[in-house]
């Protein structure tokens, strides 16, 4: 994965003499001398769950404060046309941790188990955590797994997370006050729940261990993936000041009203939502927790001094959802564009997403470049000098970051989704690509767009571009593998 040969130790030593003669050799500088004297950087994918594009200041809200979300940015780069995995939580995670887009990662829904967990993935998949556990980094993963019960194959620990605490299945995690959270494969009690009483904030847990994996690997190169629950639903937030500043801002509120077994209580059932006399303010709570989250993360950082030798990025898992009362229109959460999650438009699968490092990302910096969460692996294997990746779906945007021109480009992205009929989605430059209703109809219609004119994506436009229609048709059936786990087609389902 080296991006340029070796130079000889006599050509190091050359550039180091001219640096120090003429100085100026800026803070930004790559050349490979700095590479060989720089320590292994520690890299902390944080990953919020079902928060809008615009949900941050840095990308246009203006009811929702998040100055620790828009100083990350400003300290870094901003990227504005990058992709989830997927429309909803466990394929999108599957897409980020192994490199492979939809059509060929092995979790392409939300498919669950009793009592608890879902569809485990498998062992054989290489993972982002199994490679930075074999380049020698501590791993840890904090948050909202999804993707294998414990003792599976899709266990965290078995797909190289040294250490996990959080939920382990997605279900449990519509819950902010649950029976217990996961430490590896340990059950921890938190205090005063029970499903029955609302007393310890699992997020708040869940982030006092983060921040101890930072003191306990502060002298080690470490990566830690953070997949927050928030803001994810149901909407509670155990910070009444915050909650009573929006409630002030936005007046009187249509409360969300749960149906039976949405309260807690004896009657409760676990995967459905609180009720929520103030949603909106809660909402906007919780976002506004979220970036207190990010902005503790980094004081621990400055804190330990791994400021300067540590990557952060921040992203979401998908567009925002409209359960338990929230309400994106509100917010512009997706800063007009359409859908939302569960979509394949962009509102369900744009993403806000920030990147710091200190050094050599110039801060400010702002990026069109087009990625996706699939390309997250094989940056990282560049970033790590990981020679031995296997074939995936991604392409490294690492030229990106340090402002290089040699950045590789993406002939097309492509998602499917497996729920709400079968669902297939293309992006190939500034055409986007839309099919819906696929499991039943493998024929049914495409709707094309011109992001470039329509950005909102409401003039569908496949009637007078038919050669292009064709050529997005093709995409989809060539990106698409077939998986009986998670079948697509109607085809696929009878031949099981």
């Amino acid at each position: 994965m080296n991006r340029s040969p070796l130079k000889s130790v006599s050509s190091l030593f050359a550039v180091a003499a001219l640096c120090f003669l003429f100085s100026n050799c800026s803070q930004n500088q790559t050349d490979e001398s700095a590479k060989i004297n720089s320590p292994k950087p520690n890299i902390i994918y944080i990953l919020a769950d079902d928060m809008g594009y615009a949900d941050m200041g840095a990308y246009g809200q203006e009811k929702i404060e998040t100055p620790n979300l828009d100083k990350l940015a400003a300290s870094g780069i901003k990227f504005m046309n990058h992709y989830t995995g997927s429309t909803v939580c466990a394929p999108s995670r599957s897409a980020l941790l192994t490199g492979l887009h939809t059509g060929h990662t092995p979790i392409r829904g939300n498919k669950e188990y009793q009592p608890e967990g879902q569809e485990a993935m498998p062992d054989s998949v290489f993972t982002i955590g199994k490679m930075m556990k074999e380049a020698g980094y501590a791993t840890g993963a904090f948050g909202k797994w999804g993707l294998g019960f414990v003792g599976t194959t899709g266990d965290p620990n078995n797909q190289g997370m040294d250490y996990f605490f959080g939920y382990n299945c997605q279900r449990q995690a519509h819950r902010y006050y649950p029976d217990y959270l996961w430490e590896n494969d340990q059950k921890i009690t938190l205090p005063g729940n029970g499903w029955m009483n609302k007393e310890t904030y699992a997020q708040d847990v869940i982030q006092e261990k983060t921040l101890a994996f930072i003191d306990q690997h502060q002298n080690e190169p470490f990566f830690m993936y953070v997949p927050l629950v928030a803001p994810h639903a149901e909407l509670a937030s155990p910070d009444s000041a915050t909650i009573n500043k929006y409630r002030q801002r936005f007046g009187d509120e249509k409360p969300h009203v749960g149906g039976k077994g949405a309260d807690y209580g004896n009657d409760l059932v676990i995967g459905m939502y609180q009720s929520q006399p103030y949603p909106r303010a809660t909402y906007a709570a919780m976002v506004e927790r979220v970036d207190s989250y990010v902005g503790q993360i980094i004081a621990k950082l400055e804190e330990k001094g791994l400021t300067d030798n540590t990557i952060i990025l921040f992203a979401s898992d998908n567009g925002p959802h409209q359960e338990g009362g929230n309400d994106p229109d509100f917010f512009d959460s997706n800063d007009g564009y359409r859908g939302y999650k569960r979509d394949l438009y962009e509102g369900g699968i744009r993403t806000a997403f920030v990147v710091k490092w200190p050094g050599k990302i110039k801060p400010g910096s702002t990026t069109d470049h087009i990625s996706a969460f699939w390309d997250v692996l094989p940056t990282f294997a560049e970033i790590i000098d990981f020679q031995n990746l296997p074939q995936i779906d991604g392409v490294s945007f690492l030229p990106t970051l340090l402002g290089e021109k040699e950045q590789k480009e993406h002939d097309y992205l492509y998602w499917e989704f497996v729920e709400q009929g079968g669902k297939q989605g293309i992006r190939k430059g500034d055409w986007k690509a839309v099919k819906l209703d696929v499991k039943k109809n493998e024929n049914s219609p495409i709707e094309l767009y011109n992001l470039q004119t329509d950005p909102g994506e409401t003039q569908n436009v496949a009637d007078q571009n038919p050669e292009i229609v064709k050529e997005m048709e093709e995409l989809m059936k060539n990106s698409h593998q077939r998986n009986l786990v998670f079948p697509l087609l109607e085809s696929e389902v009878q031949g099981m």
